[in-house]
Order: structure tokens, then sequence, then C-alpha cells
């Protein structure tokens, strides 16, 4: 086949490509333009051929747009697989992500760009900045999660070393480097970080893991460990940001001020039950684990927020509070 046969063959790809990169509502192109952009590909058209090539690539699904103007056809594709804003959130989320380098995020968004004409790429590039977003150094945490992806799906455990920050802000690998053998079952993401709940062979029960602490992830040629109906149900709950550093699960009741109702939707759903109480405060009952991670939400809010029952845990609430300020009044 010569290579003039060939690139016609490649002509409606080509004219796809051109079409989405370089058309939306407000920029369209005429027939002859369509032709110069395609003799830069090195594919020759008519005139007369291109509105039947275009009304191929509709056939085909792409919504693509003829109008005329003035004595000629113009064209323009008018809808993509992701509306811009629905990509500036896309982008947005990637140059916020923690989880992923700054290197990262440039590249992703990037290809982000490729998903709208070259016209609106220009403005969603200007509209999310990367640069001082506090971001990871550990590029390798991109590939981490995909091996752990691969081992949930195949149902397989994996092996990794555990890496934790010295006072010289030195990474150092936990225990001299040993390596840890789970079985995991699900990635979180929380609190800008991921997490990965598994039960773990050196203790013996589910634990949760910084994903971007783990270092030399291998997938195991090993089944992972079936989990008792009991440790599912607590494998769900620790997919929650309350059960990240464990405690004991109680039932607690909340008193909190109505400017709170927001906060407590954001933190516990639309399916709470506020009770309000007068005196611009409100009850109410929420499942937690009793654990520094809740107690620090808590606190936040100083004198409008406090657990009223049960007694163990307003007791233990006070007794954090008496040790706070026993340190700041030393």
């Amino acid at each position: 086949m010569s290579e003039g046969r060939s690139k016609q063959k490649q002509k409606l790809l080509y004219l796809q490509k051109i079409l989405l990169e370089n058309t939306d509502e407000e920029h369209r192109l005429t027939g002859p333009e369509l032709i110069d952009k395609l003799a830069l590909y090195g594919i020759s058209a008519e005139r007369k051929t291109i509105y039947d090539d275009v009304e191929a690539l509709a056939g085909a699904g792409l919504d693509v747009v003829t109008e005329r103007s003035g004595h000629s056809n113009v064209y323009y594709v008018a809808s993509r697989l992701f509306q811009d804003e629905e990509l500036f959130v896309l982008a947005d989320a990637v140059a916020s992500s923690k989880f992923l380098t700054q290197k990262k995020s440039n590249e992703l968004i990037k290809k982000l760009q490729q998903l709208t004409s070259r016209y609106r790429a220009q403005h969603l590039r200007r509209t999310v900045y990367v640069g001082n977003r506090v971001k990871t150094y550990n590029e390798k945490i991109y590939y981490t999660t995909d091996r752990i992806h691969e081992a949930i799906f195949n149902n397989l455990q994996i092996s990794f070393k555990y890496s934790e920050y010295d006072m010289a802000k030195q990474k150092r690998l936990r225990h001299g480097g040993e390596v840890y053998t789970v079985s995991p079952y699900y990635l979180i993401w929380e609190n800008e970080c991921y997490y990965l709940v598994c039960y773990c062979t050196k203790h013996e029960k589910l634990s949760r893991y910084r994903v971007d602490r783990m270092e030399d992830v291998e997938i195991l040629d090993k089944k992972r460990r079936e989990l008792t109906m009991d440790e599912e149900s607590l494998a769900k709950n620790l997919r929650t940001m309350y059960n990240m550093y464990g405690g004991i699960e109680a039932s607690v009741v909340l008193e909190m001020s109505e400017s709170l109702i927001n906060v407590a939707i954001d933190r516990f759903g639309e399916g709470i039950h506020p009770n309000p109480i007068g005196g611009g405060k409100f009850t109410l009952r929420v499942d937690v684990q009793i654990s520094p991670t809740f107690w620090g939400w808590l606190f936040q809010f100083g004198t409008d927020a406090r657990v009223i029952a049960p007694a163990w845990v307003a007791d233990e609430g006070r007794r954090l509070l008496k040790s706070m300020y026993a340190v700041y009044s030393e």
C-alpha cells in the first residue's frame, strides 16, 4: 500500500483530532481551513468531500455541528466527554492533592487539557495553579496505589517496608527495614492522604498504614486472609476518619451550637437527627471511635461542642483537657 493511500485511510482520524483540538462553540473552522490543517499531516482532501467526512464522524458519535456562515459551511465540536466545568473540578482536585507530586500533578493536568479545545485548555491551565500547594515528594506513591489496587482485585497479599521521619526530618525505615506482610482490603482517601486497611500478619489484627510511607511494595503469590464477619464489619468501620487511629467504638451524644449544624452534616452525613434543645443548642447521637482523632476534631470547636453522654466518654474528655491544662500551666 502506498503512503498516500495509507494517509487517506487515516483521514477521518486526523479530521477528528483537528476538530477536537481546534474547535468549540466560540471557534469554528471552514472547509478550506480543515483542508489546510489536513495538509499539515500530509493528507490531501477536497472541499466537496469534507462535508461527507464530517457527517461520517457525526454518525460515529462525535458531536460535531455544521452551520452556514455566508456562502460556506463552518464546523465545530459542540460537546465532549467532559464539560469544561467538570474539567476545572478534576484539575483543581489534582492540583490540590498532597498525594501527588508537583511533577505528577502537572502531567495529569496536561492530559486533562487534551479533553477540551486548545483555547479552553489554556484557560484551564491559567485557572488551576499547582506551584504553591503543599505536595508530597514521593513520586513512587502513584505506582504504589496501583500495585495495591491490583493485589486487592486479585485477592493477593502484599509485602512492604514502612518508613517514618526522625527529628532531623530524615526518612528512616521502621524496625531497621523489617518487611511487613499484609492482606489488603480497602484503600481510603481521607484528610488528603491514602490509607490502607489490611490484616497484618505480624500484629495478627486489622491495621491501618499510610500509603505514602510504604516502601518497596510487592504483590505476593499468596491469597489474602479471609475475614470473619466481625472482622469484615470492623474493616468497613475503619474506612472512616475517626477510626484511622483505633479506639473504643461508642454511641455518644453531642451537644453543639446551632452554628455548627453544617459542620455536623459534613462530618456525619445528612442522615443525622439533630434535636433542638433551646438556647441556640442541639443534641446529636452518633457512633464514633473514641480516639485522638475524634477528640482533636471535637476540641477545635471549643465551648460550642461537648460530649454529654455516656458519662465515661465525657470523663475521658475532662481528663484530656486537664492534662492539656497541666502542660500549659507549668
